[in-house]
């Protein structure tokens, strides 16, 4: 090897101009520097247990935080499973693994689990990376971080970018990753992704620090580890596209019928749902109620190319709907246990109205203030219930007890209380 090749093998990362300058990313013309190769290139991807045993044995070995990814197959394939996770730790490097191969993560998970985790936007893979066994204890969200420290562009290429001062290819991100090979340049992109993960997260903690943020952001990361699984949806057929266009009770239950249906049809196929019906097709079908299968395929989503097996299914979800006695029709809306939506505030309770008003200008003059998004600040269903039901004295202590009690972290509450107690006091003034 010469001392040239020493040099670039050495290099921290590989770039188009080889090994980067030492400012940390920027190159001398002060542009972001394209990063295209992992430091030790793509590693191979594990899919048996003797190979996934050595990743084990060498990220438990590893040191420091550890970087933390994983790829979902999200509109190809029913519910959001992981198809390939990604980690990196100093020492141990970076590990491509396939969960459908290996799908028992748990010893691994359990050999990392006295390390920092770092993730970004971590609450979106933290339900797939569960169901293989991966649980963290302590997180770090380079995501959140970001946003806490008052960064306009949090996605991973834009921090990476405007922290770092390297450019990451994101071409990848919404591709299938079912794919059985996975093609090379998609692995490369996942290597990628955790690749300067840690570089980040170091970064963002010294900027929050010196924002005086830190404990915030550690307030938050451990909510996220500690939180439990989120409740299944109730009545989730409501949230087809297109609801609100659905007047009628006997047209809701045909909603309900055709998307339970789709929904059967996708799990069994393992497709996503709106690759079986769309949801404009699952709506026209409900407004028109087609009394047979030939008015049912002159419906846009219904076209020439639907077979009729696949017709007759969707006209029996119908008929099923219509067949329905009037007690076991859906109610309109859905039962709400805390406030009504604000819209309705000033004809319900126009007091209420005024506070939260006042408390949202408050909590907005504050989250801009202090450099953060609002609902990073407070989230938004806090501020609406203290509004909605206010102290009988609402005086600092007694609205910090409330936020306390919908879930606010004793930072935010800290930081919102004395404004929202005094909005509360003094609502059209404030």
């Amino acid at each position: 090897m010469t001392d040239a090749q020493e040099t670039a093998a050495d290099s921290p990362l590989r770039t188009t101009g080889g090994a980067p300058p030492d400012d940390g990313g920027s190159s001398d013309a002060g542009a972001p520097i394209p990063l295209l190769e992992p430091r030790e290139g793509i590693p191979p991807v594990i899919a048996d247990e003797e190979s996934l045993a050595r990743v084990i044995a060498a990220f438990a070995a590893g040191t420091g935080p550890v970087a933390v990814d994983a790829e979902r197959a999200s509109g190809y394939r029913y519910g959001q499973r992981a198809y390939l996770v990604q980690l990196r730790r100093e020492g141990a490097g970076t590990a491509l693994i396939d969960p459908v191969a290996c799908p028992d993560l748990t010893e691994l998970g359990d050999a990392i689990s006295g390390a920092e985790w770092v993730l970004h936007a971590a609450t979106q893979d933290l339900p797939c990376l569960r169901e293989i066994g991966m649980v963290p204890t302590r997180l770090f969200d380079t995501e959140l971080a970001g946003r806490l420290a008052g960064y306009p562009r949090v996605g991973l290429g834009a921090m990476v970018e405007n922290v770092l001062g390297y450019v990451l290819e994101k071409g990848h991100s919404a591709v299938d990753w079912s794919t059985r090979p996975l093609p090379e340049p998609w692995l490369r992109y996942a290597a990628l992704d955790v690749e300067l993960l840690v570089d980040l997260r170091d970064a963002l903690e010294k900027e929050l620090d010196r924002q005086g943020k830190l404990e915030w952001a550690r307030q938050e990361f451990d909510a996220i580890a500690s939180a439990p699984p989120p409740e299944p949806r109730k009545d989730p057929w409501r949230r087809t596209s297109g609801m609100h266009k659905v007047r009628r009770r006997r047209q809701m239950a045909a909603v309900r019928e055709l998307w339970q249906t789709r929904d059967r049809v996708a799990q069994r196929r393992d497709v996503s749902p709106g690759k079986v019906l769309g949801d404009a097709a699952i709506v026209e079908a409900a407004l028109a109620l087609p009394p047979n299968v030939h008015a049912l395929a002159a419906l846009n989503g219904f076209g020439h190319r639907m077979g009729r097996r696949q017709l007759e299914q969707w006209q029996a979800a119908v008929d099923r709907a219509k067949a329905l006695p009037e007690s076991e029709l859906p109610q309109p809306g859905q039962a709400v246990t805390g406030p009504p939506p604000p819209r309705s505030w000033a004809d319900k309770d126009p007091a209420a109205a005024a506070r939260l008003s006042a408390a949202r200008a408050a909590v907005s003059a504050l989250a801009e203030r202090l450099g953060m998004p609002q609902e990073n600040l407070i989230a938004p269903d806090a501020v609406r219930r203290v509004c909605w039901e206010p102290p009988a004295a609402p005086d600092t202590a007694s609205v910090a007890a409330a936020l306390a009690l919908h879930g606010a972290r004793p930072w935010q509450i800290e930081q919102v209380a004395p404004a929202l107690a005094e909005a509360l006091r003094s609502p059209r003034t404030a």
